[in-house]
This record gives structure tokens, C-alpha cells and sequence, in this order.
């Protein structure tokens, strides 16, 4: 029949219906009984049909027509609707590509951010390195001790943000952070201004500042500089050499950019040298003559014959080398340490006038010298290493002020294996060491008393 063409042309079954149960009469014309779609997304559509008497061309035939022009109608739609569908699934995807080349780059971008951010945040932490041997100090402190703790709370607190910027880059402002440690940094310094001095307690470290030399000899820096004043002063060998290598800074001595060498009219003895108000102060090779030498004006200034010392490696420290005058300084003044045959061999402690040379008093101890491996002055106590090898300690002091001596027991990391120097610099409150052609750090600390404006 006709209408089955039609309803094939929609893609519409038609089924009549002649179950008893159901209450929609034939006569009543075509009505829409149910609509579905099958697996290939063709609109079905279940209608009643009407009697066989009654498909002509009367008003039942118009209504066939309504209702098929709605069928289409809705196709179109279905349509329109699956168009739709595809083109907005196709924008996801384009989308979703989209946003995934966003969060690579985002990515990248918050990678470079953590780099740059990181290398600005190591520079602080080592920055905070450098504070924290303060605690230890600051503990032992007996007076202010408000103050102390404040202190003690602000570093702890800038560590822990330290570290946990470390985990969580990004988390705090730089700049700001920078000042924190800029203003602790120097409420710190002006606190250390404050400390008369102290009893050594503790060594640690060593710290790697360079590899560079042969196995023995000096470095050092001057402690009575200004703080914008970093010279380092390299001094390689312990004999037949006259060339002393000058360093604007540390930085510029790690890379190896020298600002000045100075050739010195005498060759030195031994390792045991020191800079100490822009002059360099060292021993005659093969005398027991004491050398003053300006660097600004590069001539020798002073010289003298230190009466009655050994030299030449008639008493040496244990490790030999001509280092039988050691020249060192401290918070109090320009020393030398040394051996005669008037005091058995063993060690003598004078306090020089640094612009004469001349001894101003001396102290006999009885250690030996050669028992001894280094020595270095702080605050006008001598303390004496046992050895310069693996397990070298600090065994033994003697006081200037009291006269008096006592063996101690402050062991330090002997890294390198064998140490040709070691000297203690009061601006750093640090030792400089040669250790086996390395150049090391080592902080000390001390047992202090803060001064307050009470104290008389």
C-alpha cells in the first residue's frame, strides 16, 4: 500500500496493531503508538493503522500527511542535532590538545622557574651556613639571654623556611627573604662586637675552599681589613721561592684571577706566615730573621733577628719544612712562636711591636716544640696540635694572661690527611689551613661573655 512506501522513504515500520488489549480505535485514524531508534541510528516510529475502509481521501488521509510531515520534521532535527553533536566533539578534542600543550608549557615553565629560583635560594642557604656555627656560640651565653633566644628562634625560623621553600619552590617572596637574612646577618655582627674574648671549645668543618699547590704552604687573609677589604694572599712551597700571588676576593682566588703577584726580595722559610695590617710578616730562609715587607708600598719596611730561635729545621713542627718560626696573630697583637736551646727545645711565646719587630715579653712553655704539630693564638692563649696527620687534636694551651697552661682534648677532621698550616683569623673567627694541596675553612667556636653597658 501507499503508505507503507512512505513509511519505508522515512525509514518508518508500521505495525499494526490488532491486539484486543489495545484501547485505540482503528477508526480514529493513523495514530503514533511509539518511536525508538535502532543500532544505526534510524528513527522507528510504532503507529496504529487504521481500517482498510477508511485509507481514502478524506480528512483521515490529511492527518496521515500531518503526522508524516512531523516524522520528517524530527528527522531533520535528529539531524541537525547529530551535525551539532560531531562538530562540538571535534572542538573538544581540538580543545583537549590544546589545553594539554598549555600544561606542557606550563610545565617547562615552571621548571626554568624552580632552576633560576633554586640557585637564588642555595645562595641564601649557604648564606645561613654560614650563621648557624653561630648557635652553638650563642648558646653558652649567660647573659641576655632574651635576646639570645630571639636569636636563636629567627635563625631556626629562617631555616626551616629555607627548607621548606627547598620542598615547595615559589612559596615566599626572595627579595623579602633576602632582607631577613641581610638584617639578622648584622644584628648578629653587632652582637659578636660585644663578645670579649673566648675560650676555644669546639672546631669544625674543614670547608674546601681550593685545591691548588703542592703539598705544602700558605694563604691567608688579613684580619685587621675592612669588610669590603677580601684580599687573599697565596704563598705556594715552603722554601726556595720569593712569588706571593694576590686576590682581589675569595671568589676570584676559587676561579684563579689573580689582581697582583709581589716578588720578595727574600726567599722564606717554612709555612708560617701572616698578613697582618696590610704588611706581610714572614721568616729569612735559612735565619731566624723576621721580615716586615708592605704590599702598598712594596718594600720591606722592617727586619730583625728573633734572639736566640732555632731555625732551619732545627725545631721544626713534627712535619719538618723549616717551620721552626711561626709568625701568627690574634685579637691582642702580632706574635711569635719558636724554640731555643735555653728552653730545652721547647716552645716560647712572644708578643711582637708590629712596626719595630721587636719582643715586647715573652713566655717559656714546656711543651716540645717538635712534638708539636701546629699552633695558632686566640685572644692570647696558644693551643698546640699533637700531630699534623689523621687524628690530630689540639692537646694542649697556654695562657698569657693567667701564665698558665692545661692539656685539652678538641679534636678536628684532618680531611686531607697531613696539614703544613694552620692559622686563626680574628676577623673571621676561622682557621686557614693547607691541607695536602687543598686550601680549608675551619670554624671555631668559643666560650664567650657579652659585654653589657653595666660591665665596668
Amino acid at each position: 500500500m501507499k503508505l507503507c512506501c512512505l513509511c519505508k522513504l522515512f525509514n518508518i515500520s508500521l505495525i499494526t496493531l490488532k491486539n484486543k488489549n489495545t484501547q485505540i480505535s482503528p477508526k480514529e485514524g493513523w495514530q503514533v503508538y511509539s518511536s525508538a531508534q535502532d543500532p544505526d541510528g534510524r528513527c522507528i516510529c510504532t503507529v496504529v493503522a487504521p481500517e482498510q475502509n477508511l485509507c481514502s481521501r478524506d480528512a483521515k488521509s490529511r492527518q496521515l500527511r500531518q503526522l508524516l510531515e512531523k516524522v520528517q520534521n524530527m528527522s531533520q532535527s535528529i539531524e541537525v542535532l547529530n551535525l551539532r553533536t560531531q562538530r562540538d566533539f571535534q572542538y573538544v578534542l581540538k580543545m583537549e590538545t590544546q589545553m594539554k600543550g598549555l600544561k606542557a608549557k606550563f610545565r617547562q615553565i615552571e621548571d626554568d622557574r624552580k632552576t633560576l629560583m633554586t640557585k637564588h635560594f642555595q645562595e641564601l642557604k649557604e648564606k645561613m651556613d654560614e650563621l648557624l656555627p653561630l648557635i652553638p656560640v650563642l648558646e653558652q651565653y649567660k647573659t641576655d639571654a632574651k635576646l639570645i633566644t630571639q636569636f636563636k628562634e629567627e635563625i631556626r625560623n629562617l631555616s626551616a623556611v629555607l627548607t621548606g621553600i627547598q620542598e615547595e619552590i615559589g612559596a615566599y617572596d626572595y627579595e623579602e627573604l633576602h632582607q631577613r637574612v641581610l638584617s639578622l646577618e648584622t644584628r648578629l655582627r653587632d652582637c659578636m662586637k660585644k663578645l670579649t674574648c673566648g675560650k676555644l671549645m669546639k672546631i669544625t668543618g674543614p670547608v674546601t675552599v681550593k685545591t691548588s699547590g703542592t703539598r705544602f704552604g700558605a694563604w691567608m687573609t688579613d684580619p685587621l681589613a675592612s669588610e669590603k677589604n677580601n684580599r687573599v694572599w697565596y704563598m705556594d712551597s715552603y722554601t726556595n721561592n720569593k712569588i706571593v700571588r694576590e686576590y682581589k676576593s675569595i671568589a676570584d682566588f676559587v676561579s684563579g684571577a689573580e689582581s697582583r703577584t709581589y716578588n720578595l726580595p727574600f726567599k722564606w722559610a717554612g709555612t708560617n706566615h701572616v698578613v697582618y695590617n696590610g704588611s706581610l710578616y714572614f721568616n729569612k730562609y735559612q735565619s731566624n730573621i723576621i721580615i716586615k715587607y708592605s704590599f702598598d708600598m712594596g718594600r720591606v719596611l722592617a727586619q730583625r733577628s728573633l734572639e736566640y730561635a732555632g731555625f732551619h729545621n732545627v725545631y721544626p713542627y713534627t712535619w719538618g719544612g723549616f717551620s721552626d718560626i711561626d709568625l701568627m696573630a690574634d685579637e691582642i697583637g702580632l706574635w711569635a712562636v719558636y724554640a731555643t736551646n735555653q728552653n730545652a727545645g721547647n716552645i716560647v711565646i712572644s708578643q711582637l711591636n708590629q712596626d719595630t719587630l721587636e719582643v715586647m715579653k715573652s713566655w717559656s712553655t714546656g711543651y716540645p716544640k717538635r712534638s708539636a704539630g701546629e699552633s695558632f693564638m686566640i685572644c692570647g692563649t696558644l693551643y698546640v696540635t699533637n700531630s699534623h696527620l689523621t687524628g690530630a687534636k689540639v692537646y694542649y694551651s697556654y695562657s698569657t694572661k693567667t701564665s698558665t697552661y692545661e692539656y685539652t682534648d678538641i679534636p678536628f677532621h684532618n680531611q686531607y690527611f697531613h696539614i703544613s698550616m694552620l692559622d686563626y683569623n680574628a676577623r673571621d673567627r676561622a682557621l686557614y689551613a693547607w691541607n695536602n694541596g687543598h686550601q680549608v675553612l675551619f670554624n671555631v667556636t668559643l666560650f664567650h661573655i657579652i659585654k653589657t653597658e653595666d660591665d665596668t
